[in-house]
């Protein structure tokens, strides 16, 4: 067993245009006055963080290290969950989803494709230049549009996106590899690999790669009414990253877990700031701990409800609270008595 590394925050949620979340240091100093010892940083925002030059320059990796240090703060994770999302776009999404890219790809499907891989293999080599192990991302989707089999689904037709989409991640997979960096699959509805059958269907794909793993995330497997416990015990090996987000599904006469179309307040299925929701964090950090997580339990704040700020405060402290200080001893030790094995076989009837 090993001791859960935290609290640390994701910053996606927090980056904007305005003091101090429009700065690397500022919003470092800001996240350890909220209680935070870790961050993990989304690699496509410039105001905080340069990509490119980070996977070029050891140097620049050392200099936003040391800024974060001044704080207290270390960078958990880098995330490229808007790039990878870019990986695997069905044409249904291609306008929705050119907004994640560069201008100069934008309305080129294909060129926006190699500019995804080209950013999630900088990200890679980024890590590596931090001296990080593991990395978030998202898989993208090309098979989404057909979740529900109406109209029938053609036979092939998933086997033959699930095909695609391991050819395009099988490089930076090995990328991955030699980088020395697990690649994390945040398991979530809108991707492929949306829960442990899909995640299976991909790994089967990539030979079982040794870098293609999960980061685990309860708050999307409440909303699919998925056995977030359970999926724990069958994917602890590959479980390399941990999202701390609550949510709740409160279905209705009315509407279930595809929400109607409403806006997030009026959803059955909601995310929710730490606490409020029906996640069992207990059970959740108790699993993790048992099987020996040694990565950082890192709040992912969304919520319809409360203010962003609140959230990111309330949940340093809801973590902390709830990081599992591992036992070097048992419980019973005191009781215990030197082996005797001579005593052990009479106790056992071997005489």
């Amino acid at each position: 067993m090993k001791t859960i590394k935290g609290p640390a925050l994701f910053l996606a949620q927090f980056a904007g245009d305005v003091a101090p979340f429009n700065s690397w240091r500022g919003i470092t100093e800001w996240a350890a006055d909220c209680g935070y010892v870790g961050v993990q940083l989304p690699s496509w925002d410039a105001r905080l963080f340069d990509l490119e030059r980070a996977a070029t320059s050891k140097t620049y990796c050392d200099e936003i290290k040391g800024v974060a240090a001044e704080s207290g703060i270390q960078i958990t994770e880098l995330a490229t969950h808007l790039q990878g999302q870019l990986v695997a776009v069905h044409p249904a999404y291609d306008t929705a989803f050119d907004g994640f890219a560069a201008a100069s790809v934008k309305g080129n499907p294909k060129a926006r494709q190699a500019w995804a891989v080209e950013q999630v293999k900088l990200a890679l080599t980024a890590s590596k230049n931090l001296g990080l192990t593991a990395h978030a991302t998202f898989s993208g989707a090309l098979a989404w549009p057909y979740i529900y089999p109406w109209p029938q689904r053609p036979a092939g037709l998933v086997e033959a996106a699930f095909d695609e989409l391991a050819k395009r991640w099988l490089p930076i997979l090995n990328h991955a590899d030699e980088c020395g960096v697990d690649l994390c699959y945040e398991i979530h509805p809108g991707e492929d690999l949306h829960d442990g059958v899909t995640f299976e269907m991909f790994l089967d794909r990539v030979s079982n790669h040794k870098r293609a793993n999960m980061l685990y995330d309860p708050s999307h497997y409440v909303l699919q009414h998925l056995d977030y416990l359970d999926n724990i015990d069958i994917y602890h090996d590959r479980i390399k990253m941990f999202h701390v987000k609550d949510a709740e599904l409160n279905p209705t006469g009315r509407q279930g877990v595809y929400g109607g179309y409403q806006s997030w307040i009026n959803r059955a299925g909601r995310f929710r700031s730490l606490g409020d929701g029906q996640v069992d964090f207990g059970s959740i950090f108790s699993k993790l701990t048992q099987y020996g997580f040694d990565g950082w339990a890192v709040v992912e704040w969304e919520c319809a409800i409360k203010h962003p700020e609140d959230g990111a405060r309330e949940g340093s402290d809801f973590v902390r609270a709830h990081i599992i200080r591992v036992t070097e001893r048992a419980s019973d030790d005191f009781a215990d008595a030197d082996t005797d094995h001579a005593a052990n076989r009479h106790m056992l009837g071997l005489l």
